[in-house]
């Protein structure tokens, strides 16, 4: 059965279909999320309808009280909500570290019986992340599809300057009201183009896990990924109108892309190689204290990175490996630590090491994966010709007047070619850069980001 998407008449996402019978655990969305116009004064509605109670902290920062939050609050009140705001004032854009988090916490009361976000990546993570702490149900009124992360279940936080990944919750409920969302610039929803369009090789690399590791893949979670990027992709020059229609198709993919994780449990639908590089950059900037790229914008330019890496390999002549050679040329476990700390640095590359021991591969694990994608090289061929065409997805940002290089993101050469040679680090979870460095091929696809 296809998995199909509607609405009642209260705007409330109806999606149905679900019925998988993949190895994966699945745990279907009970989240109420409602997209459509003039929402806001339904707001006391829904969380009545939910039952979350009436005491609440309200998260946002100067920007987002101006374009949403102020309606939120006086609606609430109004409708006799006891509402504490946390007006988090930064100079310039509101970061999810510690400081962040630490406000909403101590804005938190005994009588609060929930949270409410109103904001974008930054606000919905922060607010999320206390949530899950205190245990409270939380709801995110979204002003911006800058990206997918309105249904995560995990937390991008900073540490330290340190980007992290924390378990998390997803909102109960998710309100996106497209008459707020059609007022974001127009980088912020080139932002989110690009995010979704990291979705087709997020799945490629799913997929690709599957053959190598036996991961278990989820396809109607593929589907529903597949459907939705590729109805943006057909819809951009809406999109970049930012008509009503382009807006329900650009936050519908955001949306979707996110129930997918809130099904499996994890973000392998829609995050993989091109989110490490992007993560790459985001953390390195802030390391340096430099301003990091917007999130979606950089996963968007990294998409265009690794896509012709993706269809030279599908071109690969796999029977040419030697494997002795490729044992010769191992590094140690001494060496790979010393590697490690010096991409990511001490603090970042100690933690991701104690997270991914399973990136420690012995050579009997190594040679397996190598001969396992020889066995099975015709199925990885066919998942990256299933892919679009770079030229198709380099014109659809390009109607979005979309970053494009990795200059625009404000990335020079040095870091740019690190990035692309540590994003197979950043996680243990499977990507064809993982095959291509076990393959022993890395020097000679990378050939042209030397380390500086």
């Amino acid at each position: 059965m296809a998995v199909t998407i509607g609405y009642d008449q209260d705007c409330k996402l109806q999606i149905s279909g679900l019925t998988c019978d993949c190895p994966c655990e699945h745990h279907m969305p009970t989240q109420d999320i409602y997209v459509g116009t003039g929402l806001i004064p339904k707001l006391p509605g829904y969380i009545q309808k939910r039952g979350l109670g009436t005491h609440c902290v309200l998260v946002c920062d100067k920007n987002t009280y101006e374009v949403a939050a102020r309606d939120v609050e006086q609606t609430l009140k109004s409708a006799g909500f006891d509402v504490i705001l946390c007006k988090i004032m930064r100079e310039g854009d509101v970061d999810p570290d510690e400081t962040a988090c630490g406000e909403v916490l101590l804005s938190i009361q005994p009588e609060t019986e929930f949270l409410i976000s109103v904001g974008s990546g930054s606000l919905t993570d922060t607010t999320r992340v206390n949530a899950v702490r205190t245990g409270l149900p939380f709801v995110s009124v979204g002003t911006a599809p800058s990206m997918d992360g309105y249904t995560s279940v995990v937390a991008p936080l900073l540490l330290h300057g340190v980007k992290i990944h924390r378990a998390a919750v997803c909102p109960d409920i998710i309100v996106c009201d497209l008459d707020i969302l059609r007022t974001a610039p127009l980088s912020m929803v080139a932002s989110g183009v690009g995010d979704v369009l990291g979705k087709y090789i997020a799945k490629a690399d799913w997929i690709i896990g599957n053959i190598i590791n036996d991961e278990p893949y989820c396809p109607v979670c593929g589907e529903i990924v597949t459907d939705a990027v590729n109805k943006l992709v057909d819809n951009a020059d809406e999109i970049a109108k930012k008509t009503e229609k382009g807006i329900r198709i650009l936050i519908e993919a955001l949306l979707l892309s996110g129930v997918t994780i809130m099904i499996v449990g994890h973000t392998r639908a829609v995050a993989s190689v091109e989110h490490n590089v992007a993560h790459y950059w985001e953390m390195m900037q802030l390391l340096h204290g430099k301003k990091p790229p917007q999130h979606g914008s950089s996963v968007g330019v990294a998409t265009l990175l690794v896509w012709p890496i993706f269809q030279r390999f599908a071109k690969e002549d796999l029977s040419r490996l030697d494997l002795q050679d490729i044992q010769s040329r191992r590094i140690t476990r001494e060496q790979r630590v010393k590697w490690m700390l010096k991409a990511y640095e001490e603090e970042a590359g100690n933690s991701i090491m104690r997270e991914n021991e399973g990136d420690f591969l012995t050579w009997e694990e190594q040679e397996r994966r190598i001969r396992r994608a020889q066995e099975r090289f015709a199925d990885i061929k066919a998942v990256i010709d299933d892919l679009p065409s770079y030229d198709r997805i380099y014109a659809a940002m390009k109607t979005l007047g979309a970053h494009l290089t990795p200059e625009e993101e404000g990335i020079d050469p040095a870091l740019l070619n690190l990035s692309m040679r540590c994003a197979k680090d950043y996680r243990t979870r499977y990507t064809l850069f993982k095959t291509i460095d076990e393959c022993g091929l890395m020097d000679e696809y990378l050939k042209d980001y030397p380390l500086l």
